[in-house]
């Protein structure tokens, strides 16, 4: 199993260069070396060469069956622990084997299908970003943004981005099901632990660990409409003592252990290659990946780490209008004719620390990366609107828990991060530059702040949370198209957190808290870029607008009524009274006032040692700009219904072990307008979804068979309202592949 030990912290770092950039080629050399590697290893005599073959993957099954680890259970909110399932909030965790029980597929947003309340997606338009909609934000609404996503303690929000969309966007891309250890969705801002974009909440993913926490395998995947996929994970244990790989995975053996003046170092290398033609026409991506991390245990800590290398190139075949379709236009046709473009390119390097044993104690955190990102949005038959990003990305973050007796814990940290280079779109005409840009901007962002978190148990079964967070941005904007707005920006905010959570009962626990969340201005908020236009243009507003905040209310409940049974729900209401909105004169103002109101319920049944099964509702009550502009709609396009559910059960068969899974999604109540003025309401479609999964279990081999059924007729989760109607990006009715995986 791998360890999920958090390493959502902290430390400094500095600006580093990346010469490397590995090829398909290098990729693929990589996975021949790693093969033959892996071969001399499985013969050389083991401990573990005693087991029966067939006797191995039994215990790997259940392991991968195993579905308490994700279940809320009366009294977690009571521990005293950085974990976020320790907050009085509601929190979801996915374990490495819930992941690999997920239809993944083209998308690494598929992790969060189970995942109460969430709507997480890719646009289908390439390596667009990842979507993560919950509590009625949509402000970005596919890319990410409202919502701050950090892997290994490295926020993963692009400010200012333009070769995504909008304003701290989140791609994922790079991750592959393989390497990720355990993640924690937090609904609401309560968490102090995370800054810039934490309104709807947070999102804290870890990657896994090599050694004896994870196996080596190697892994093909094909599916429908094109998509082939081949993934290789190869763990390692160089160094310390040849009897001790077993406690590299609990951090346990003798600190520092070394053999012939090496320490112990726990090794984690996947190359990861994908190709993908897909479902619509003049569609595609390619994607390669590599990824190695190095960890190792120094004292009483324990130090990683890793090196990222990601490379895409894609095609995009853009939006299409419902009532074109209604009409009888083929779903899988390209919008106007001309497919849309793009490429993305990330180097990053990451070192953490965190305690060897337990929670208290220094955190740590320091990274560099380059990224670079270039995007064509169809506009018509001959025009591309082109953003490109291109950022170097540096900073660190220190944190210390401490730990006072045994009813009162404080955890106190700072951070900052850098973020420098270009970002802006320009017009294309038949592929070639034209003079006129969108905005072009010089960027060199600095953000930096501190924060505290406090948990105090005053008697046994009450736990009272607090936590504040102060975060300063110090911008310099050089705006290329109206240089008249070029500025320095200098502003901070505010964001206390309190909250409590109460076991009234063994089987029965309730929280609330009520917290501030935040998220910074984009740089084309502050300096405006004006109508479509050259570089070097008179005129130019500068807008002084302060971050946005949202106040957030939580209430909620855990409870066991039965052994086996969990039920939980809460109830929200956020209120955000300084939304940043559009002026007529170009200028942007701190003036808007939004409310969201929604509940949220769970349950989970574990049937027999076999069986579970789980269901859960999303309902968003309100989700509404109180105050709309002129000739706009009130309500936001945020889906007013969520439902999910599913089943899964293991079953011997034969010398293996077979595992089945059943997944349901209902997704209604999607408002948007149109017209002209867009003030004509409508309702998206219903979308539907059926993921159905088989895997087989058998010696060193598994074998799995997946199928995605969404059968709605225009149902997609992709689609915004427009003048002429509603746009979207359809999606096959159904689609079905295979992975073969051996492990080794």
């Amino acid at each position: 199993m791998s360890s999920n030990r958090s390493t959502s912290s902290t430390s400094t770092s500095t600006s580093i260069s990346f010469p490397f950039a590995p090829t398909p080629l290098a990729l693929l050399l990589s996975l021949a070396f790693a093969v033959d590697l892996a071969h001399a290893q499985a013969v050389m005599p083991t401990p573990a060469s005693d087991v029966p073959a067939d006797a191995q993957p039994l215990r790997r099954v259940e392991v991968s069956g195993k579905s308490a680890s994700t279940v809320r259970q009366p009294g977690d909110r009571n521990e005293l622990s950085l974990k976020p399932t320790a907050l009085p909030g509601a929190v979801q965790h996915l374990s490495d084997e819930d992941i690999a029980a997920t239809n993944i597929g083209r998308d690494i947003s598929n992790v969060f299908r189970r995942v109460p309340g969430v709507l997480a997606n890719n646009i289908d338009q390439g390596e667009t970003g990842n979507g993560l909609r919950m509590r009625g934000f949509a402000t970005q609404g596919t890319h990410g943004a409202d919502t701050a996503v950090y892997v290994d303690g490295v926020p993963q929000n692009i400010p200012s981005s333009q070769g995504g969309a909008g304003h701290g966007p989140v791609f994922l891309e790079w991750l592959v099901g393989d390497l990720i250890g355990g993640i924690d969705v937090v609904k609401g801002p309560i968490s102090a632990l995370y800054g810039d974009q934490n309104r709807a909440g947070a999102v804290d993913i870890r990657t896994r660990d090599g050694g004896a926490a994870t196996p080596s395998s190697l892994g093909v995947s094909v599916e429908r409409y094109g998509l082939r996929r081949a993934t290789l994970v190869l763990s390692n244990t160089f160094g310390g003592t040849s009897d001790s790989a077993s406690d590299s995975a609990s951090g346990g053996g003798s600190p520092g252990a070394v053999l012939g003046g090496l320490p112990k170092i726990d090794s984690l290398l996947v190359a990861d290659l994908y190709r993908n033609d897909g479902y619509r026409r003049d569609s595609r991506t390619d994607r390669d990946t590599f990824f190695w991390k190095l960890g190792t245990r120094i004292g009483d800590a324990r130090y990683s780490l890793r090196v990222t290398r990601y490379v895409a190139d894609f095609a995009a075949a853009g939006y299409l209008l419902l009532p074109d379709l209604e009409k009888g236009l083929d779903p899988r046709s390209t919008q106007a004719n001309n497919p849309g473009f793009g490429n993305a390119r990330r180097s990053s390097l990451v070192l953490n620390r965190a305690p060897a044993e337990g929670d208290a104690g220094w955190y740590g955190t320091a990274y560099a990366e380059r990224f670079d990102r270039t995007r064509g949005i169809t506009s018509n038959t001959t025009t591309h609107t082109v953003g490109v990003d291109h950022r170097n990305i540096f900073g660190g973050r220190l944190l210390q828990n401490v730990r006072l007796g045994e009813d009162a814990a404080i955890a106190v940290g700072a951070e900052a991060r850098v973020d420098r280079g270009d970002a802006s779109r320009r017009i294309f005409v038949n592929r070639a530059p034209t003079a006129n840009y969108v905005n072009a901007q010089d960027l060199d962002l600095l953000t930096y702040g501190v924060f505290a978190q406090a948990q105090w148990r005053p008697v046994r079964d009450l736990k009272l949370s607090a936590g504040a967070r102060y975060d300063r941005f110090d911008y310099d904007i050089d705006n290329l198209k109206l240089p008249a707005a070029t500025t320095g920006y200098r502003k901070g905010v505010l964001t206390p957190k309190l909250g409590a959570s109460w076991s009234v009962l063994p089987s029965l626990e309730l929280f609330a808290n009520v917290a501030q969340g935040m998220r910074s201005p984009a740089a084309e908020q502050i300096s405006s870029s004006g109508a479509t236009g050259p570089l070097g243009a008179s005129g130019g507003v500068i807008s002084p607008v302060a971050p946005s905040k949202v106040r957030s209310y939580d209430a909620g409940f855990t409870t066991a009524p039965l052994v086996g049974w969990t039920v939980s729900g809460t109830a929200y209401y956020i209120q955000n009274d300084d939304e940043i909105t559009g002026q007529p004169d170009g200028s942007f103002k701190s003036v808007g006032d939004t409310t969201r109101k929604g509940v949220e319920l769970e349950t989970r049944w574990q049937l027999a040692a076999s069986t579970s099964v789980y269901a859960s509702l999303g309902r968003i009550l309100e989700a509404k700009v109180n105050n709309p502009a002129a000739n706009t709609g009130a309500k936001l396009s945020v889906p007013g219904r969520q439902f999910k559910g599913g089943v899964q059960h293991r079953f011997a068969l034969g010398a293996g072990r077979m595992t089945l899974n059943a997944d349901a999604y209902y997704l209604s109540g999607i408002p948007y307008y149109v017209g002209t003025p867009a003030t004509q309401e409508r309702e998206m479609p219903v979308y539907t979804r059926y993921d159905l999964r088989a895997t087989y279990d058998w010696a060193s081999m598994q074998a799995t068979l997946y199928a995605v059924i969404q059968p709605h007729r225009h149902g997609t989760e992709i689609a915004y309202g427009s003048a002429a109607g509603l746009m979207l990006s359809p999606v096959p009715r159904s689609t079905v592949g295979a992975t073969l995986k051996v492990f080794f």
